[in-house]
Protein backbone atom coordinates (compact mmCIF):
# COMPACT_ATOMS: atom_id res chain seq x y z
CA UNK A 1 0.00 0.00 0.00
CA UNK A 2 1.66 3.58 -0.95
CA UNK A 3 2.86 5.69 1.49
CA UNK A 4 1.03 9.20 1.26
CA UNK A 5 3.94 12.10 1.95
CA UNK A 6 2.92 15.52 3.59
CA UNK A 7 3.07 17.57 0.15
CA UNK A 8 0.97 14.81 -1.66
CA UNK A 9 -1.67 15.48 1.06
CA UNK A 10 -1.14 19.26 0.58
CA UNK A 11 -1.10 19.39 -3.00
CA UNK A 12 -4.71 17.18 -3.44
CA UNK A 13 -6.48 20.14 -1.13
CA UNK A 14 -4.74 22.83 -3.28
CA UNK A 15 -7.18 23.84 -5.90
CA UNK A 16 -10.27 23.62 -2.94
CA UNK A 17 -8.08 26.11 -1.08
CA UNK A 18 -8.57 28.97 -4.07
CA UNK A 19 -10.84 31.98 -2.57
CA UNK A 20 -10.45 31.48 1.14
CA UNK A 21 -9.72 34.50 2.63
CA UNK A 22 -5.74 34.34 3.64
CA UNK A 23 -6.24 33.84 7.02
CA UNK A 24 -8.30 30.75 6.92
CA UNK A 25 -5.94 29.48 3.89
CA UNK A 26 -3.34 29.29 6.31
CA UNK A 27 -5.27 27.54 9.09
CA UNK A 28 -6.56 25.25 6.68
CA UNK A 29 -2.77 24.32 5.29
CA UNK A 30 -1.91 24.28 9.17
CA UNK A 31 -4.69 21.86 9.68
CA UNK A 32 -4.03 19.37 6.72
CA UNK A 33 -0.26 19.85 8.18
CA UNK A 34 -1.29 18.71 11.75
CA UNK A 35 -3.29 16.08 11.04
CA UNK A 36 -1.05 14.44 8.87
CA UNK A 37 1.60 15.04 12.12
CA UNK A 38 -1.10 13.22 14.18
CA UNK A 39 -1.21 10.02 11.39
CA UNK A 40 -4.77 10.99 10.12
CA UNK A 41 -4.86 12.68 6.09
CA UNK A 42 -7.42 14.46 5.27
CA UNK A 43 -8.63 16.12 2.15
CA UNK A 44 -10.66 19.83 2.00
CA UNK A 45 -13.47 18.44 0.30
CA UNK A 46 -15.13 22.28 -0.37
CA UNK A 47 -13.83 26.03 0.54
CA UNK A 48 -15.30 28.79 -1.72
CA UNK A 49 -18.74 28.52 -2.14
CA UNK A 50 -20.70 30.99 -4.28
CA UNK A 51 -24.11 32.81 -3.39
CA UNK A 52 -25.32 30.89 -6.44
CA UNK A 53 -23.92 27.60 -6.05
CA UNK A 54 -24.88 27.73 -2.28
CA UNK A 55 -28.59 28.14 -4.07
CA UNK A 56 -28.18 25.17 -5.86
CA UNK A 57 -27.13 23.18 -2.84
CA UNK A 58 -30.12 24.61 -0.99
CA UNK A 59 -32.62 23.50 -3.44
CA UNK A 60 -31.02 19.65 -3.24
CA UNK A 61 -34.14 17.78 -1.09
CA UNK A 62 -36.60 21.06 -1.80
CA UNK A 63 -37.34 21.37 -5.26
CA UNK A 64 -34.66 19.29 -6.57
CA UNK A 65 -34.01 15.99 -6.17
CA UNK A 66 -32.10 14.46 -3.06
CA UNK A 67 -31.86 15.14 0.51
CA UNK A 68 -31.27 17.97 2.28
CA UNK A 69 -27.81 19.00 3.04
CA UNK A 70 -28.10 22.40 3.84
CA UNK A 71 -30.38 24.96 5.70
CA UNK A 72 -28.83 28.48 4.26
CA UNK A 73 -29.55 30.23 1.55
CA UNK A 74 -27.31 31.84 -0.83
CA UNK A 75 -25.18 34.28 1.47
CA UNK A 76 -26.73 32.94 4.90
CA UNK A 77 -23.21 30.45 4.43
CA UNK A 78 -20.00 31.23 5.31
CA UNK A 79 -18.23 29.16 2.92
CA UNK A 80 -19.85 32.63 0.81
CA UNK A 81 -17.56 34.73 1.99
CA UNK A 82 -14.49 32.24 2.32
CA UNK A 83 -14.46 32.06 5.54
CA UNK A 84 -15.28 27.93 5.92
CA UNK A 85 -14.30 24.52 4.67
CA UNK A 86 -15.16 21.16 4.78
CA UNK A 87 -13.30 18.03 5.19
CA UNK A 88 -13.12 14.53 4.85
CA UNK A 89 -10.39 11.54 5.41
CA UNK A 90 -7.97 10.51 3.07
CA UNK A 91 -7.81 7.12 2.88
CA UNK A 92 -4.69 5.53 2.13
CA UNK A 93 -4.40 4.87 -1.21
CA UNK A 94 -4.61 8.63 -1.61
CA UNK A 95 -7.65 8.53 -4.38
CA UNK A 96 -10.81 8.04 -1.90
CA UNK A 97 -11.89 9.35 1.03
CA UNK A 98 -14.27 8.50 4.02
CA UNK A 99 -16.59 10.29 5.74
CA UNK A 100 -16.30 7.35 8.87
CA UNK A 101 -16.09 9.38 12.05
CA UNK A 102 -15.45 6.00 14.17
CA UNK A 103 -12.40 4.97 11.36
CA UNK A 104 -9.76 4.70 14.10
CA UNK A 105 -6.55 4.46 10.90
CA UNK A 106 -3.98 5.17 12.67
CA UNK A 107 -4.86 2.59 15.30
CA UNK A 108 -4.90 4.79 18.72
CA UNK A 109 -7.83 4.32 20.27
CA UNK A 110 -8.99 7.93 19.18
CA UNK A 111 -11.35 8.31 16.25
CA UNK A 112 -9.66 9.89 13.43
CA UNK A 113 -12.31 12.49 13.00
CA UNK A 114 -11.80 13.48 16.78
CA UNK A 115 -8.14 14.03 15.94
CA UNK A 116 -9.49 16.27 12.93
CA UNK A 117 -11.64 18.24 15.63
CA UNK A 118 -9.07 18.74 18.38
CA UNK A 119 -6.54 20.23 15.75
CA UNK A 120 -9.03 22.57 14.06
CA UNK A 121 -10.51 23.88 17.61
CA UNK A 122 -7.07 24.42 18.87
CA UNK A 123 -6.51 26.69 14.97
CA UNK A 124 -9.82 28.50 16.59
CA UNK A 125 -11.82 27.09 14.28
CA UNK A 126 -15.47 26.31 14.85
CA UNK A 127 -17.14 22.94 14.31
CA UNK A 128 -20.44 22.08 13.08
CA UNK A 129 -20.65 19.21 14.89
CA UNK A 130 -21.41 21.58 17.64
CA UNK A 131 -24.78 23.33 16.61
CA UNK A 132 -27.46 22.47 18.55
CA UNK A 133 -29.83 22.47 15.18
CA UNK A 134 -28.17 21.30 11.98
CA UNK A 135 -25.38 19.26 12.87
CA UNK A 136 -22.57 19.60 9.94
CA UNK A 137 -19.64 17.18 10.72
CA UNK A 138 -17.35 18.13 8.00
CA UNK A 139 -17.70 21.91 8.38
CA UNK A 140 -15.14 24.18 10.19
CA UNK A 141 -15.32 27.38 10.27
CA UNK A 142 -13.66 31.18 11.08
CA UNK A 143 -16.08 33.81 11.52
CA UNK A 144 -13.57 36.31 13.19
CA UNK A 145 -16.33 37.49 15.68
CA UNK A 146 -18.62 38.37 12.77
CA UNK A 147 -22.08 37.57 12.23
CA UNK A 148 -23.67 36.53 8.99
CA UNK A 149 -26.02 39.64 8.74
CA UNK A 150 -22.38 41.68 9.06
CA UNK A 151 -20.79 40.04 6.38
CA UNK A 152 -24.10 40.68 3.83
CA UNK A 153 -23.61 44.45 4.38
CA UNK A 154 -20.05 44.16 3.49
CA UNK A 155 -18.10 44.17 6.79
CA UNK A 156 -14.88 42.68 7.01
CA UNK A 157 -12.79 40.76 9.47
CA UNK A 158 -11.24 42.87 11.94
CA UNK A 159 -7.65 43.20 11.53
CA UNK A 160 -6.75 42.33 15.35
CA UNK A 161 -9.17 39.25 14.78
CA UNK A 162 -6.93 38.17 11.45
CA UNK A 163 -3.80 38.39 13.70
CA UNK A 164 -4.93 35.86 16.42
CA UNK A 165 -5.83 33.63 13.37
CA UNK A 166 -1.78 33.91 11.98
CA UNK A 167 -0.80 33.87 15.84
CA UNK A 168 -2.37 30.58 16.55
CA UNK A 169 -1.36 28.87 12.94
CA UNK A 170 2.10 30.22 13.60
CA UNK A 171 1.91 29.11 17.71
CA UNK A 172 3.35 25.41 16.75
CA UNK A 173 5.16 25.88 12.98
CA UNK A 174 1.86 26.08 11.62
CA UNK A 175 1.97 26.48 7.57
CA UNK A 176 4.20 28.23 5.15
CA UNK A 177 1.98 30.64 4.94
CA UNK A 178 2.91 33.76 7.71
CA UNK A 179 1.88 37.10 8.17
CA UNK A 180 3.21 39.98 10.64
CA UNK A 181 1.45 42.20 12.49
CA UNK A 182 1.61 45.71 11.56
CA UNK A 183 0.77 48.55 14.83
CA UNK A 184 -1.14 50.71 12.91
CA UNK A 185 -1.78 52.81 9.58
CA UNK A 186 -1.38 56.37 10.23
CA UNK A 187 -2.42 59.68 7.64
CA UNK A 188 -0.48 63.01 8.48
CA UNK A 189 0.61 60.98 11.65
CA UNK A 190 -3.08 60.17 13.39
CA UNK A 191 -3.45 56.29 13.57
CA UNK A 192 -6.74 55.67 11.11
CA UNK A 193 -6.50 51.40 11.09
CA UNK A 194 -4.55 48.74 11.82
CA UNK A 195 -3.46 46.14 9.47
CA UNK A 196 -1.42 42.70 8.85
CA UNK A 197 2.10 42.26 6.49
CA UNK A 198 1.25 38.82 4.59
CA UNK A 199 4.55 37.80 2.09
CA UNK A 200 5.43 41.96 1.19
CA UNK A 201 1.45 42.67 0.84
CA UNK A 202 -0.32 45.11 3.18
CA UNK A 203 -3.75 44.35 4.09
CA UNK A 204 -6.05 47.04 6.15
CA UNK A 205 -9.53 47.62 6.15
CA UNK A 206 -10.42 49.65 2.57
CA UNK A 207 -13.78 51.37 4.25
CA UNK A 208 -11.54 53.00 7.03
CA UNK A 209 -8.64 54.37 4.80
CA UNK A 210 -11.15 55.13 2.07
CA UNK A 211 -13.21 57.15 3.97
CA UNK A 212 -10.25 59.38 5.97
CA UNK A 213 -9.25 60.24 2.18
CA UNK A 214 -12.93 61.46 1.56
CA UNK A 215 -14.22 58.85 -0.41
CA UNK A 216 -17.89 56.78 0.28
CA UNK A 217 -17.49 53.19 -0.30
CA UNK A 218 -20.41 50.76 -1.29
CA UNK A 219 -20.79 47.18 -1.36
CA UNK A 220 -22.84 45.45 -3.71
CA UNK A 221 -23.60 41.52 -2.32
CA UNK A 222 -24.42 40.12 -5.51
CA UNK A 223 -21.27 40.86 -7.40
CA UNK A 224 -19.20 40.65 -4.16
CA UNK A 225 -17.97 44.36 -5.50
CA UNK A 226 -16.66 47.09 -3.71
CA UNK A 227 -17.31 50.60 -5.32
CA UNK A 228 -14.91 53.47 -3.58
CA UNK A 229 -16.69 57.08 -5.38
CA UNK A 230 -14.44 60.13 -4.42
CA UNK A 231 -16.49 63.57 -3.39
CA UNK A 232 -13.67 65.71 -5.21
Amino acid sequence: MPTLTLPQVLNKSAARLSGLHPAVLAAANSLIERSFACGVPILITQGLRTCAEQEVLYAQGRTKPGAIVTNARGGYSYHNYGLAVDFALLLPDGSNVSWDMNRDGDNDRIADWLEVVQQAKELGFEWGGDWTTFKDYPHFQLSFGLPLAALRAGEKPAAAAVAAVYERVNRRGGSSVKADIITMVKMNGVKIAEGILENGVTYAPVRVIAEALGAQVGYDPVTKAVEITTTR
